[in-house]
């Protein structure tokens, strides 16, 4: 069994860095941690895509931190509730996936993972996948369970009662999602949960349903999420999320084109910088140099020192530079003569002609050589493909054409 460290130092730092809420209280898990004594603590993870996103990072950052003292983490894949969709903050119901969709999406979960937490060593974390309990539960045990709980509970939550506004349907099935979470917390008998705020109705259903089955009294702490200085959240569904199996150079990038109202939120949640580095930087340094701080921290998690450096010299040279970069991915074309909205699909710089025409008419795209490229902004233009051509997507997509 790994040895517990109760440094108050590294507690504090645990309990304060990017946490907003703690059930009981803050004052309790302490007591908890300073005891020595180990406690079991889990994050659930739906693989409702095909890669986690640097949201689910922050969570994953705080179970290395408690793993790091010494306590038993479990890293869930959500197999059971991956299927039902979670509508936390959905004004619609989520699609449902089926087990196959969501074990393939799950496969590379564990590796991503491994940048921020160690699944080997004196103190593996431990993987689980829900369906492995929640399949054996038969409709005698949910009725069972499901009387725990209110309906008025459930209807409560507020995008519930905004689609009964809208009056768009919510279904049975939605209702439930809470339930399967909160059994979770049961089946693992763990003495913590962590997750991000918006999922602190689902974590103090399980802590309900721990104590209405008399088995301990589990704690919550809830994180930050990741957001601008007007409260907006950067995620998924807001379509500026930074997948984790992205490469160096897609993460810097992204992160550069965030807003300078998110500094100091990513700086807090997404990175390893003490915070009294923090503070000083907000306050000394100006937002380029600050943003390009935050996107090199970042890229560094997930790939690296050197793919952190190489990711930003590439972002120097070709965005604020603007120079072409040494190494640009090459596909042969045989054919002489291309329109360029078919181009820019069989290139891959566009996933449908819709989004091809938008591109160019909006000055997107880019033909020509190294030394000249020229914005092409004629849907119906004709593209003569020599060798050597390159095409050029935004600031950062190059692509050359070989024969």
């Amino acid at each position: 069994m790994s040895h517990v460290i109760t440094d108050e130092k590294l507690v504090d730092e645990i309990l304060n860095r990017g946490v907003e809420k703690i059930y009981p209280s803050r004052e309790e898990l302490k007591k908890k941690l300073m005891s020595g004594d180990r406690i079991r603590l889990y994050c659930g993870y739906d693989p409702s895509a095909k890669s986690l996103h640097i949201g689910h990072a922050i969570s994953m950052a705080k179970l290395a931190q408690f793993q790091k003292l010494g306590h038993e983490v479990i890293f869930l894949i959500g197999g059971f509730t991956g299927m039902i969709g979670d509508p936390t903050d959905k004004s619609a119901a989520r699609k449902k996936l089926t087990r196959e969709e969501v074990l393939s999406n799950a496969e590379s979960f564990k590796e991503q993972a491994s940048h921020f937490i160690d699944f080997e060593g004196e103190n593996p974390a431990i993987v689980k996948y829900n369906n492995e309990w929640h399949d054996k539960l038969s409709f005698k045990d949910i009725i069972e369970l499901a009387s725990n709980f209110t309906v008025q509970q459930m209807i409560q939550r507020d995008m519930f009662q905004k689609r009964l506004e809208e009056e768009k349907p919510i279904f049975l099935h939605e209702f439930l999602y809470p339930l399967a979470q909160a059994y979770d917390s049961v089946v693992m008998d763990v003495d913590l949960e962590v997750g991000g705020n918006d999922q602190m109705f689902n974590m103090m259903c399980g802590r309900d349903l721990m104590k209405s089955l008399g088995k301990k009294d589990k704690s919550v702490l809830t994180m930050k999420l990741l957001a601008d200085d007007s409260g907006k959240k950067m995620g998924k569904s807001e379509g500026n999320a930074v997948f984790l199996d992205e490469t160096a150079t897609d993460v810097y990038g992204k992160i550069m084109s965030w807003t300078d109202g998110v500094m100091a939120s990513a700086f807090e949640l997404c990175t390893e910088v003490p915070m009294d580095k923090v503070t000083e930087l907000l306050a000394n340094t100006n937002p380029r140099d600050l943003k390009m701080r935050l996107a090199y921290e970042i890229t560094k998690i997930n790939h690296g020192e050197e793919g952190a450096k190489e990711a930003q010299d590439h972002f120097v040279k070709t965005v604020q530079n603007k120079e072409v970069p040494d190494e640009i991915e090459e596909r042969k074309i045989s054919e002489a003569k291309m329109n360029i909205i078919d181009l820019l699909i069989f290139l891959e710089l566009a996933t449908s002609k819709s989004e091809a025409r938008r591109l160019t008419e909006q000055g997107g795209i880019k033909i020509g050589t190294a030394e000249n490229l020229v914005a092409v902004t004629d849907v119906k233009a004709e593209i003569d493909l020599t060798a050597g051509l390159i095409v050029q997507r935004g600031k950062r997509q190059f692509v050359k054409i070989v024969k």
